[in-house]
C-alpha cells in the first residue's frame, strides 16, 4: 500500500467514528479527563491491534483493559524519552534560568550558558531520532501484545527496513503536518477549543490506523488493505498475514485471533 492509499483508508477508517455518534462524544469527554484519558489512549491502541481485521474503529468496551493498554503505551514513550527530557530539561534551566531570576552578571556566564546550549541541542536532536523508532515501536509493542518488544530495537529497525526508511520518514512528515494543522485549530478564536476537542479523537484513530497499516507493510509488505479480503480468510490481528477465517491462532506467527 503505497502513502497515498494508507492516507486516504485511514481517513475513510476515522469518518467511521461518526456512525456511532454516543462513542464520539464519550471519546471527547474521556480525553479532557487527565488519567481517565489513558482509556483513550488505549483504544487507539485497540484500534491498531484489530487493523487490518476491521474496517471500522473498534468498539469502546472493556474500560479497565483500555486504560491498562494505554498507561503501557505511555511508559513505553517515557522510558523512550526520558534521557532527551532530561538533557532538555537540564539544558533549558542552565541556559534560561540565571536569566529569568535576575542572576546573570557580565562575564559569568559564558561557560555555562554554552553548556546548557549544547545540553538543550542534543536533547532535541535525540528526541527526533529517538521518536523516528518510538512510533514502530510503540506499534510492534501492541501487534505482539509485548511490553518488552516496543525495545526490540533490531526487530524494530527491521521493520522500518522492509518498509524504505525513505517511504517510512515522509509518512512521519506528514502525520507531523497533521498534527501542526490539528493544532494550530485550537488558536482560531472563540471555538477553535471546541473543534480541537472533537476533532483530536478522530485524529488518534486516523494516525493509529495509518501507523499499523505502516507497520503491516514492514511484516508482509504488500499486504492487502481490509476491503480485500478473500472469501472465507481474515487477516491475522498481529502480523497481517491472511488466514483461515475460522482460525483462533495464526499458523504464521502464533499469535492468538
Amino acid at each position: 500500500m503505497d502513502l497515498g492509499q494508507n492516507i486516504n483508508a485511514s481517513i475513510d477508517h476515522a469518518r467511521k467514528l461518526f456512525t456511532d455518534f454516543g462513542r464520539l462524544v464519550i471519546l471527547i469527554i474521556l480525553h479532557i479527563i487527565p488519567i481517565v484519558n489513558l482509556i483513550v489512549i488505549g483504544y487507539y491502541a485497540r484500534n491498531i491491534r484489530e487493523t487490518p481485521t476491521s474496517d471500522s474503529p473498534p468498539k469502546l468496551e472493556k474500560y479497565a483493559d483500555l486504560w491498562i493498554n494505554g498507561l503501557k503505551v505511555a511508559v513505553a514513550a517515557i522510558i523512550y524519552m526520558i534521557v532527551p527530557i532530561i538533557l532538555i530539561i537540564i539544558g533549558a534551566l542552565t541556559l534560561f534560568a540565571p536569566l529569568m531570576l535576575g542572576m546573570y552578571r557580565p562575564g559569568m556566564w559564558f561557560i555555562p550558558a554554552g553548556f546548557g546550549g549544547i545540553l538543550l541541542a542534543s536533547g532535541i536532536i535525540i528526541a527526533f531520532a529517538v521518536a523516528i523508532i518510538m512510533a514502530m515501536a510503540i506499534v510492534h509493542m501492541i501487534k505482539s501484545d509485548s511490553f518488552g518488544k516496543a525495545f526490540a530495537v533490531g526487530e524494530i529497525i527491521g521493520m522500518i527496513g522492509r518498509i524504505g526508511w525513505g517511504r517510512y520518514i515522509l509518512w512521519l512528515i506528514v502525520m507531523f503536518i497533521f498534527g501542526i494543522i490539528v493544532g494550530a485549530i485550537n488558536s482560531i478564536p472563540a471555538i477553535g477549543w471546541l473543534i480541537s476537542l472533537i476533532i483530536a479523537p478522530i485524529y488518534g484513530v486516523f494516525t493509529s490506523r495509518s501507523a499499523a497499516l505502516m507497520y503491516l507493510d514492514g511484516v508482509s509488505p504488500g499486504a492487502a488493505p481490509a476491503a480485500a479480503v478473500p472469501a472465507g480468510k481474515k487477516f491475522c490481528m498481529a502480523c497481517g498475514a491472511s488466514i483461515p477465517s475460522e482460525a483462533t491462532f495464526c499458523p504464521i506467527c502464533g499469535k492468538p485471533q
